[in-house]
Formats: structure tokens, sequence, C-alpha cells
């Protein structure tokens, strides 16, 4: 009886990784028909069609007509994700509380920022997600199977449990918002650093995807946070705080571009400085990149220029210790990098171990400021592509 038990229990967990992989291809690579599936898994075509025959049971992904103008051979139908799978992605800042969905192709299905005028407390974001998740549910979200929440927060957050060990711009030490979304929301929650975060969303979807070895950058109201790619992992350290590169002091060797006495990296390249100079308590990230671009004030040009000579310290420092072939800036920073990108790469150049930085490239997020958001998605559907029967 042990040996037909063993035997059921392998079919099984084979089974289920076969419909993983379907399903991870349809997230991952957008519509595919069967024949690419099959192809790209190995798996015959039978059991390709039984598993998208499944998946589809199971509400995941729908078939659709084959594509007319594709004439060679046998048309084959074609799979993708099912739309009304979708997650709820939050991210809490100093300035504004951003809840969206996002479907399981890494969509924005609807998005709100909500502007505060004060630091929200856990409880409050908790609050504000439920509000927003009530009120979409009488309109876009009206007919869609959520599948959970994933919440992209600026700050240390404890890999075991997701408990939010120090947000310290959002005043937050030891916050369960975890637990206090789940409550307020019934939906299954997750929480991981909004860098960290980033950093899986452009591997995978932007400006890093198909690259084994990456640094991203993330610039953000609360200051900077990072993540790392080595191997094609993401890393998260020991207890998952891995890339606090914000925290870090690099070495500012021009006389007058200190403003901060010992201060860190987020001290010095500042999105609230940025505003500043331009006149602005607030701004989403769009609108603060514009006021910047159309400037002829040659303060906001000499606080840009200050700003990058700092932060092309932080990247030589990056590349000589980790040897990434790609950096990824994302938020202000990629503000700062396409403000005068020649100017950005010749200083982290002259910083930079000549060896370690070969062939290495320099870009910006290619998924803007919805990438922290598809970033939270992915928390909330991880179980789900990891076996689609557990839902």
């Amino acid at each position: 009886m042990a040996s037909v038990v063993d035997r059921l229990g392998t079919f099984d967990g084979v089974h289920r990784r076969n419909l993983s992989k379907l399903l991870a291809l349809a997230h991952l690579e957008g519509p595919l028909s069967r024949a690419r599936l099959t192809a790209e898994t190995g798996l015959n075509r039978s059991t390709v069609a039984a598993l998208a025959t499944e998946l589809v049971d199971l509400g995941l992904v729908e078939e659709r007509a084959p594509d007319p103008t594709k004439r060679v051979g046998r048309p084959s139908p074609v799979v993708a994700v099912h739309p009304r799978v979708q997650a709820i992605a939050v991210n809490p800042e100093v300035d504004a509380v951003t809840v969206a969905a996002v479907g399981l192709n890494a969509r924005i299905v609807v998005r709100e920022r909500i502007e505060v005028d004060h630091l929200v407390t856990p409880d409050e974001t908790a609050d504000l997600v439920a509000a927003a998740i009530a009120r979409w549910r009488r309109a876009e979200l009206a007919d869609v199977r959520l599948i959970g929440a994933g919440l992209a927060v600026p700050g240390q957050v404890r890999h075991a449990d997701g408990l939010v060990r120090w947000a310290p711009h959002l005043e937050w030490t030891d916050a369960p918002v975890r637990a206090l979304v789940e409550a307020a929301t019934g939906l299954p929650t997750h929480v991981a650093n909004d860098a960290t975060l980033g950093a899986r969303a452009e591997h995978l979807f932007g400006a890093g995807r198909g690259v084994d070895d990456l640094v991203y950058l993330n610039g953000g109201a609360s200051g900077i946070g990072g993540g790392l790619v080595v191997e094609g992992r993401l890393v998260g350290g020991a207890r998952g705080y891995a890339g606090e590169f914000g925290q870090n002091r690099p070495g500012i060797s021009r006389e007058g571009d200190r403003r901060a006495p010992d201060g860190v990296l987020e001290d010095e390249v500042s999105r609230a400085r940025l505003l500043e100079v331009v006149g602005r308590a607030s701004a989403d990230e769009p609108t603060l990149a514009g006021l910047l671009e159309a400037s002829d004030d040659p303060a906001v040009a000499d606080e840009l220029a200050r700003q990058q000579r700092i932060l092309a310290t932080a990247l030589g420092n990056a590349i000589n210790v980790l040897n990434p072939s790609l950096i990824v800036l994302g938020g202000f920073l990629a503000t700062l990098a396409e403000w005068n990108p020649e100017a950005l790469e010749a200083a982290v150049a002259a910083q930079a171990l000549p060896v370690a930085s070969e062939g290495l490239d320099l870009r910006v997020a290619e998924l803007g400021e919805n990438r922290l958001l598809i970033g939270a998605a992915e928390l909330a559907f991880a179980e789900l592509l990891a076996d689609p029967l557990v839902g």
C-alpha cells in the first residue's frame, strides 16, 4: 500500500508542477499558443492540452481562437491568463497611499493615489485599503476574483512573517500591517520592502528582464532603497533586510556638495530636495519629472547635477562590490539619470573599477510608477503560481 501512495504522491507532485509551468509561462510571457507551450515545457501536445483545459476549468486561464494570420501548420489555440484573476497592491508612503488592482498579466486594472497630510499609521493604511476595495467592488472589480494583497513598504520587513521592523520615514516600528490589512480586507496578505519588490518587478517584466545579475535602486518619497538579483535569484539577506543602499555613506569629494553633515546617501540624493527646488510640497513621479524637465532655473540644474554626482559615487561602489551586468534606476533616480545620462555614465565609469564595469548597462525602470505595485502583486500571486490547485 505504501508504494501505491508514494506513486500517487509523486504523480500528484509532477502534475502540480506541470500546471505551475503552464500558468507561469502565461503569466510571464503573455498569451501563448499551445504549440509554443509544448515547445517551452518539453511536454507532449496531449499533456499540454489537458493541462490547459484544467487551468481553464480552474478559472485561471482562458483559451482564445488561434491567430488567423499564422497559417503555417495546424492552428493552435492561444492560452492567456484570465483577466478576472487579480490581486490588490499597496504602497504606503509619507505623502500618499497608493492602492491598485493588478491582473495576473501584470497589468494595472485600477489605481488610486490617496494623498495624505500626515504620516499614516498601519491601522489607517488597512482602513484605506479596505475602503478602496469596497468602492471598486461596486464598479471596476464587480466580477473579479481577488487572490490576495501585497504591500510594498519603504522599510525593513522581516521575511519570515512580514512584520515591518523599521520604516523610519513612516515612523513604524514592529508594525503588524500584514495582519491589519488581512483583517480589514479578508484577503491573504503579504508584505515586503518596496525596493526589493521593484527589483522583482523590473527583473520579471521590465528593464531587467532576462538579466541574471543586476542592481536596482529605487528613489521614493521615503528615500532610497535597493534590490539585488544575483545569478537570477532575488537576494534578501539572512532576515530579508538586504539592499539598503540609501543608508550607505558615499564619499563626497566636491567642496560644497554636502548638504547633511554626516548624512547618508538618501539625505543627499533626495526627492524632497528636488521638490523644494521646484517649489512644490508634494507631487507624484510623472509630475515631478515634468516640472524638473520644464524648468530653466539654474538652481534646478545645479541641484540635479549635485545629486547626480553623489549618486554616481554610490553606483560606482555598488559596481565594485557586486559586479552586476545591469543597474536599473527607478522613481526620482530615473529622473536624475535621464536629465544628463552622459554625465552620469561618465561619472560612474570614473569611480568604478574598469574590469568590474566592463559591459555594464545603466537603464531606467521600464515599469515607471507601476513598478512597486506590480512587485507587490507578485507577492500575492506567488503561492498560486507555485501551485495552481491551492486556489
